[in-house]
């Protein structure tokens, strides 16, 4: 007994202590910091103190009546490790157990030896500041929950130890990118770097400034994302829906103009879009005026015969199956566009239920209600995408309040590049990464010389992929699992172009029929979209016209086309629209942006096909190999800023979970809007 207790004793670096004096008596040699009080069923951060800087041994750490003598009479284990005494943990894990007793204490055993108590710690039932993962997840698991996550690690994971030391590579500056950054170093992880492919910061953030123009000259148009919707108003209830999920944008941008102490030139300042005008150009089937013009909306509104569609077989069969299907997906219902304006978590808990990742529409038309192929690709088209994806949209392009910001939203990541510069590589494109088995770290691979056969490597503790998986997809990967690595080579995107044309005046604000801000669209092929700037509006001088915006499909012939047929295309269109004041108006100044070629993110925005989300999102919310997965693609809406920081703060909060961190964690969920962790 003597022989085992000096053991003991030389391993907690106390070998100087009598035998005599050790034994009967307890030795303090850690300290608690407790909180005083917890929650039953969730996570905590204990912090602990070393009162002996040379000890070194087993510990294990335990929770039960205050008075116990031997870790096998506690309630439960917290966990236990080898500590080394230049690695002395500050703080360990608690994941509290739903029938965590109340008023009992924490426990720090070396073998049998008690070597640190607490006081006692008063327990509390769950409260639900947020609504649980329960409720708003789906059982299957594409929801991240942070109690769940800790449960599955082992239990010497409960250590944290010098955690905010972590050397974290962040692959890809989009916004993804650059909100995690953000996040580390707002609960102090510092030792971050950003490697980014192109020359900038922002991603598919594209404001395109003309004629080698400055933001105040007001002559720039967005090649990417343009606007925010905000808020559904009905007129006929006076009723105001808020639109819950893009606040976190107009978060980051406080946050960035404080951090900017509200410096002009890097100012995020937020002001309407117009999404809606009269008299903007309205598809019309090919008909014209008398003039040769295409319609406005305003004259379709007035007058339905302007436009023509080509009718189906069975016009009545295709009544009923577009009532069948409204019916389904119940979209026309206030309290279904009510549900995902304000919860998008409940109402994708509730999609998943319903079946909505299951079916297309056409699917859904043919396989469910047992319409024939030719009514069914009359009504639906023959696309393979989730019913999910146009709900969301719907009730988006349902807002009758909209953003934008002023100057252009590339002033978002201007905001961000003074506090990111030296801690970024652009023009560095990553080609791989490669996991150190010894080490236990992941290694950054590119190659300044595309030939060399060998790459240039650096190695860190993590890495947060960012980039797109249509980029990722070409690296040189570890073995990931079988799910994860189907997701990232089979992720479907989707293809889109954008034109913009720079006039020498405003013209059109100030036409018989002015227009002022407002996306139409027109019948020729390949042009798709048509939006008029909502800024500087009655202004003098140059502006430029979105003259045309195309996805899906079309998008990959207009890309096809050489820049001059297709400026040529858009230019002739601008005519038919508005006469030949466009043609005598054009400087011949354009900017053309088709992202399916775009060698940096090989597509527009993820686009999922039915099966891809429901089965692939749980991949995500694992940590494999050191990596973690984030950006639009592993969120539940795509193609929206919004989705591309949501994903962000879950893989901050993954990351810090994973070292750790669970005051950080915490901190990141209660200020980011993350209210979907349970924690």
């Amino acid at each position: 007994m003597k022989h085992y207790l000096q053991h003991t004793l030389l391993g907690l670096g106390l070998s100087g202590l009598s035998l005599a004096g050790v034994a009967g008596r307890n030795i303090e040699v850690i300290r608690f910091h407790s909180p005083g009080g917890v929650t039953a069923d969730s996570l905590h951060n204990i912090h602990v103190e070393f009162l002996d800087e040379q000890f070194e041994g087993h510990l294990q750490l335990v929770y039960g009546e205050c008075g116990i003598q031997g870790p096998m009479q506690s309630h439960h284990e917290i966990g236990s490790t080898f500590v080394k005494r230049e690695a002395q943990p500050e703080r360990f894990v608690w994941t509290t157990p739903s029938d965590t007793p109340h008023s009992h204490c924490l426990h720090a055993f070396s073998g049998s030896t008690l070597v640190g108590r607490s006081s006692a710690i008063m327990v509390s039932s769950p409260v639900k500041k947020r609504e649980s993962i329960a409720d708003v997840a789906d059982a299957m698991g594409p929801w991240f929950d942070g109690v769940a996550y800790m449960k599955s690690k082992k239990n010497n994971q409960a250590f944290v130890s010098k955690a905010k030391s972590t050397s974290v590579a962040i692959l890809g500056g989009g916004m993804s990118g650059l909100m995690t950054s953000l996040l580390l170093e707002s609960v102090g992880i510092h030792d971050w770097h950003i490697y980014e492919s192109s020359g900038r910061v922002g991603g598919r953030i594209r404001t395109k400034y003309l004629n080698d123009t400055t933001p105040d000259q007001y002559q720039y148009q967005e090649m990417g994302p343009m606007r925010f919707p905000v808020s559904i108003t009905y007129a006929d209830t006076n009723e105001t829906l808020e639109i819950q999920d893009h606040r976190m944008v107009f978060q980051l941008a406080d946050v960035l103009n404080n951090m900017n102490k509200h410096e002009p030139d890097l100012q995020v300042n937020f002001i309407p879009f117009i999404q809606n005008s009269p008299n903007v150009p309205a598809a019309s089937g090919g008909n014209r005026l008398p003039n040769g013009r295409i319609p406005s909306a305003a004259q379709v509104a007035a007058n339905s015969s302007l436009v023509y569609k080509a009718v189906s077989s069975n016009e009545t069969a295709a009544a009923e199956a577009e009532s069948a299907f409204e019916n389904y997906t119940t979209i026309n219902n206030r309290e279904t566009i009510r549900k995902i304006a304000t919860n998008m978590y409940q109402a994708h808990k509730q999609a998943v239920e319903d079946g909505m990742f299951h079916w297309s529409e056409a699917g859904y038309l043919k396989y469910a209600m047992g319409y024939d192929a030719n009514l069914t690709d009359y009504v639906a088209n023959s696309d393979n995408f989730p019913i999910w994806g146009g709900l969301y949209d719907d009730v988006y392009f349902a807002a009758t309040k909209w953003r934008t910001i002023d100057k252009g939203l590339e002033s978002l990541p201007r905001a961000f590049y003074p506090h990111v510069a030296e801690k970024t590589t652009l023009n560095r494109t990553v080609e791989g990464l490669i996991y150190n088995e010894a080490t236990g770290k992941v290694a950054v691979a590119w190659r300044d010389n595309p030939f060399q056969m060998l790459p240039e490597t650096k190695e860190y503790d993590y890495a947060v992929v960012a980039a797109p998986f249509s980029k990722v997809r070409l690296w040189d990967l570890p073995r990931y699992s079988s799910l994860l690595s189907r997701a990232i080579s089979t992720m479907n995107y989707s293809p889109s172009c954008k034109m913009s044309l720079l006039y020498k005046t405003r013209f059109w604000e100030h036409m018989e029929e002015p227009i002022f801000g407002g996306c139409g669209s027109v019948d020729v092929p390949g042009v798709g979209s048509v939006c008029y700037p909502s800024f500087n509006m009655n202004a003098t001088g140059p502006g430029v016209i979105l003259a045309s915006y195309v996805s899906g499909t079309p998008a990959r012939s207009t890309a096809a086309l050489s820049e001059e047929e297709h400026v040529a295309l858009i230019q002739r269109t601008m005519v038919e629209v508005h006469g030949e004041i466009a043609a005598e108006q054009f400087t011949g100044v354009y900017d053309r942006q088709c992202w399916e070629v775009d060698q940096h993110q090989a597509g527009a925005w993820a686009s999922p096909l039915v099966g891809q989300q429901e089965l692939y999102l749980p991949a995500y919310y694992q940590t494999e190999f050191k990596t973690i997965f984030i950006g639009e693609h592993t969120s539940y809406t795509h193609a929206w800023i919004f989705s591309a920081l949501d994903s962000a703060v879950r893989g901050t909060t993954q990351l810090l979970l994973d070292l750790g961190l669970v005051d950080e964690a915490k901190e990141i969920v209660e200020t980011w809007m993350g209210r979907w962790i349970k924690l």
